[in-house]
C-alpha cells in the first residue's frame, strides 16, 4: 500500500513539474548551451565563456526580473532603456563635472529612477492611458532631458569618470579579470525578488493584479500602490546598472541603453511570463535571461554569422510563446480533472 502511494506521489510530483512554464525554459537553456558548447568548444565552455555570458546575463537580468514582476501584474515599461543612460550620465556629472563624493553621485542616479518610476505609475494609475504608451513617452522624455542636460553643461554627448578604488571594486571590477562583479549583484537581487515573489503575501497580489484587476481591488490589494511600488523598481533597476556600467567602463553615453529595453522584455517571455499577465517566476525570468545571453554570446564563439543570433533569439521567442500557451493549458486541465 505505501509502495502504491509513493509511486503516485511520484507521478504526481513528475505531472507536476511538467506542467509547470519553467520546465520550458529549463529544456530551452539546455539545448541552446549545448548547442553552442558544441559549436564554441573547448572556450566556451570554459571560464572564457561562462564570463562572457553570464556578465550580460547580470546585466540583463537586473532589469528583467522587475520588468517581469511588471508583466506578470499586466503592466510594461519601455521607459528603462532611458533610465539606463540617464542614471550613468547623471551619476558622471556628479562625481566628474562637479567633484562630488562617489555616493552622492550613486544616490542621485538611483534617485532619478525612482522618480522617473514614481511618475510612471501615478500617469498609468491616474489616467487611462496604458502603461505602455505611458512609457514610451516617459522614454522620449528622459532620453531627451539626458541629451540635452549633458550638452548645456558638458558640451558633449559622451561622459568620462574614474572612480576611487573602493567604488570600483563594489560596482565596476572583474573578478580573475573575466567575471564582472555585477555577476553577484544580480544573484542578490534574484534571492530579493523570489522572496518578494514567492514567499511574501505580496507575491499573491502582483498575480492577483495580473489576474483580474479590478477583482484584486475589490479583494483589497492595494492595485495603485502596488503598480507604483513595481514601476519605481522596473526604473530602480535599470538606474543600478547605468550606474554599473559607469564604474566598469568609466563612461556615460547618452544615447546608451536603447537595447534593454527589448532584451529585457525578450529574457522575461522566454523564461515563461504570460503576455497577458497573471502567470510567471524568478525562475522562469533567471532561465530565459540564460539562455538569451547564451545566444548573444554563444555565436561569437562559434565564429557564426550574427543574423543567426537574431533567428535563434526569434524562434526562442515564439516558441516561448507557444509552449506558455501549451503548460498553461496542461496546467488548467488537470487542475479541472482533480475537482
Amino acid at each position: 500500500m505505501s509502495m502504491q502511494s509513493e509511486a503516485g506521489a511520484k507521478r504526481f510530483s513528475l505531472g507536476s513539474l511538467i506542467r509547470r512554464p519553467e520546465t520550458g525554459s529549463f529544456l530551452g537553456f539546455v539545448i541552446v548551451y549545448l548547442f553552442f558548447a558544441f559549436l564554441g568548444g573547448a572556450v566556451f565552455v570554459g571560464a572564457p565563456g561562462w564570463s562572457s555570458w553570464l556578465n550580460i546575463a547580470a546585466e540583463v537580468g537586473i532589469i528583467a526580473l522587475p520588468i517581469g514582476l511588471l508583466m506578470i501584474a499586466g503592466e510594461f515599461d519601455l521607459s528603462v532603456g532611458a533610465v539606463v543612460p540617464a542614471a550613468s550620465v547623471t551619476t558622471a556629472l556628479l562625481c566628474g563635472t562637479f567633484e562630488l563624493p562617489a555616493l552622492v553621485g550613486i544616490l542621485g542616479g538611483l534617485g532619478l529612477g525612482l522618480v522617473v518610476g514614481l511618475v510612471n505609475g501615478l500617469l498609468v494609475t491616474r489616467t487611462a492611458i496604458p502603461s505602455l504608451i505611458v512609457t514610451i513617452g516617459m522614454m522620449f522624455a528622459v532620453m531627451g532631458l539626458t541629451l540635452g542636460f549633458a550638452v548645456l553643461i558638458t558640451g558633449s554627448t559622451s561622459l568620462s569618470y574614474v572612480p576611487d578604488p573602493a567604488t570600483k571594486a563594489l560596482l565596476g571590477t572583474f573578478i580573475g579579470g573575466m567575471f564582472n562583479v555585477s555577476i553577484f549583484w544580480w544573484l542578490g537581487f534574484v534571492a530579493v525578488y523570489f522572496f518578494f515573489l514567492h514567499v511574501s503575501p505580496i507575491g499573491n497580489w502582483v498575480f492577483a493584479l495580473g489576474g483580474d484587476a479590478e477583482s484584486a481591488r475589490n479583494a483589497g490589494v492595494p492595485t495603485a500602490k502596488l503598480k507604483i511600488a513595481l514601476f519605481m523598481l522596473s526604473a530602480f533597476g535599470a538606474a543600478f546598472v547605468g550606474i554599473a556600467q559607469l564604474m566598469t567602463y568609466q563612461s556615460a553615453q547618452v544615447a546608451g541603453g536603447q537595447p534593454f529595453i527589448f532584451n529585457s522584455i525578450m529574457c522575461v517571455v522566454i523564461g515563461g511570463v504570460l503576455l497577458t499577465g497573471g502567470a510567471g517566476s524568478i525562475i522562469g525570468i533567471v532561465l530565459g535571461t540564460m539562455t538569451f545571453a547564451v545566444v548573444n554570446q554563444g555565436i561569437f564563439f562559434a565564429s557564426l554569422d550574427p543574423n543567426v543570433g537574431s533567428i535563434i533569439i526569434g524562434a526562442l521567442l515564439l516558441a516561448a510563446v507557444l509552449s506558455n500557451d501549451t503548460f498553461r493549458t496542461l496546467a488548467t486541465t488537470y487542475a479541472s480533472k482533480k475537482k
